[in-house]
């Protein structure tokens, strides 16, 4: 019963086996492998973008935050929800690689910029001139902290207004296969059809060990962030062990069977628990995450019966907590947590 993260779930055996096959011989160092070529062409296959630029890194945080400082000046601001991964989670990383960016914090329910709140602080930066935060750059998060979803159209809404101001536009896709498995969207539909212009593509979360692709589908910016992330300290030498991962994960769409997996557990999960008239949830569950409230003393005992996951308290005798399904959790586990309630 472990629904602390999909990031404590291992690793899925195809991508496994891959990593072991990779480790046979010798390849070139730095992303001079065969297996890199491999897999910026799939990459540009499955997102209909034959000039798209590939870049492998370890973590989330070093996607996100070399894709901040590739878009955004120094003097700008990096506009993110206001539970955004970037501006909770990252230690201020972002705004370090960008020399010195402000993340601007837009709300919005359920985890979710929209037009109506993103409009407001577009027109509020910069409105000083040179005394003043620039406009910088717009980063969306799907699926979102919240564990909801944004779709295509959602995405298309944001980033027109951005693109208005002349801005670029970053998808924080840490749980990108569980997006589009959620919609139904095709990966290109999510992004650059969308208006978004790199992507923080997510692997670990998803059945990989350690592996993170930064998609830009405009190749002109690619020399620079070559050397971002080089001078970042983010360029692998046995790059192979990345390409390998990322290889693997796309292959005869492994990545979306992983994300699937996950996806109905999430929705097995939250089922059961609708079934149980003192259990609500905080936001609606849409991929593989939920943060039910329930009665007082509900965490001790779920945890003494040996689940894990993240809990709090709240208000008038009730408790929080998240919940997140993962590409290897089980019917049997999900059922043992349900009776365990």
């Amino acid at each position: 019963m472990h629904f602390a993260s999909d990031n404590s779930s291992g690793v899925a055996p195809e991508i496994m086996a891959a990593l072991a096959a990779a480790n046979d011989g010798y390849a070139r160092s730095y992303g001079a492998d065969a297996l890199m070529e491999r897999v910026t062409a799939q990459i540009r296959q499955v997102f209909e973008a034959p000039e798209a630029a590939v870049f492998l890194v370890a973590t989330g945080t070093a996607a996100n935050a070399l894709s901040v400082a590739l878009t955004c000046p120094p003097w700008g601001a990096v506009f993110c929800h206001d539970k955004a991964h970037v501006a909770e989670d990252e230690c201020n990383a972002p705004e370090f690689f960008a020399g010195g960016a402000k993340l601007v914090l837009v709300s919005g329910d359920h985890g979710k910029m929209t037009p109506a709140t993103l409009a407001p602080a577009l027109a509020r930066i910069g409105a000083g001139g040179v005394h003043s935060l620039q406009k910088g750059m717009l980063t969306v998060t799907n699926v979102t902290e919240a564990g909801t979803v944004y779709t295509p159209a959602e995405i298309a809404a944001l980033t027109s207004l951005a693109r208005a101001k002349g801005l670029p536009c970053h998808l924080d896709g840490a749980r990108f296969a569980n997006a589009i498995v959620a919609t139904g969207a095709t990966p290109a539909e999510m992004t650059w059809k969308a208006g978004i212009d790199l992507l923080s593509l997510g692997g670990t979360k998803n059945g990989c060990m350690g592996v993170e692709a930064v998609v830009i589908f405009d190749p002109a910016r690619a020399w620079e962030f070559e050397l971002r992330r080089k001078r970042a300290g983010h360029l692998f030498s046995k790059h192979r062990f990345l390409s390998a991962q990322m290889a693997a994960y796309l292959e005869d769409g492994l990545w979306l069977r992983l994300a699937t997996q996950a996806n109905a557990m999430g929705a097995r999960l939250a089922q059961g628990l609708a079934r149980i008239n003192s259990v609500t949830q905080a936001h609606p569950v849409q991929a593989n995450m939920m943060f039910p409230e329930w009665p007082g003393g509900t965490n001790a005992r779920l945890q003494a019966a040996g689940a894990q996951y993240y809990a709090w308290p709240l208000a008038e005798g009730r408790e929080g907590a998240r919940l997140v399904t993962s590409w290897s959790t089980r019917e049997a586990d999900v059922d043992r947590f349900l009776s365990a309630f």
